[in-house]
């Protein structure tokens, strides 16, 4: 065999023993909090929570009418999401929970307001009796158009699944 051959089969070799002795300890692939169907570049798109974490992260305070007291709610844009799993052509944004309760977001939502998907709430994962672990969100604060009922209703928590529509 060629040295590079056998250099790059053994280095595959370790790779998979170490993921095999991974998988034995207890370790497991990254599993996906969220799935993008629809006008995507190869539907079904999965993304894990790093994946979310690796786009640029955006944080606000808010009120909102769930909560007794403003809270600072992080992650990625709505917008930034959608970007990532190759979205085309949107006019509506399906968002579907945990509990398959779904709502219609304007493609427009995400492409002018700075709606995030956070992932954090005051710094700290949202655990899903608390609304998560994703949270579609609104910066209500931010004007007030945004503090109605139209915004509050588009607003998802527990998000596991949007279509591009």
């Amino acid at each position: 065999m060629a040295p590079q051959f056998t250099r790059r089969l053994l280095a595959g070799a370790t790779v998979a023993l170490a993921c095999c002795a991974a998988l034995a300890q207890g370790a497991s692939a990254p599993r996906p909090v969220l799935e993008i169907s629809g006008k995507v570049a190869a539907p079904p798109v999965q993304l894990d929570m790093a994946a979310l974490q690796r786009l640029p992260q955006q944080s606000f305070k808010t009120n909102t009418p769930w909560t007794r007291e403003p809270h600072t709610y992080s992650g990625p844009l709505l917008r930034d999401v959608l970007a990532l799993a190759g979205a085309k052509g949107a006019v509506t944004i399906k968002a579907v929970a945990l509990n398959d309760y779904q709502i219609s977001i304007p493609a427009e939502d995400a492409a002018k307001l700075d709606v995030i998907v956070a992932h954090q709430i005051d710094g700290k994962a949202i655990p899903v009796r608390e609304r998560g672990p994703l949270f579609v969100i609104y910066p209500f604060d931010s004007a007030p158009e945004l503090r109605s009922t139209r915004y509050y209703e588009r607003s998802i928590w527990q998000l596991k699944s949007i279509r591009i529509e």
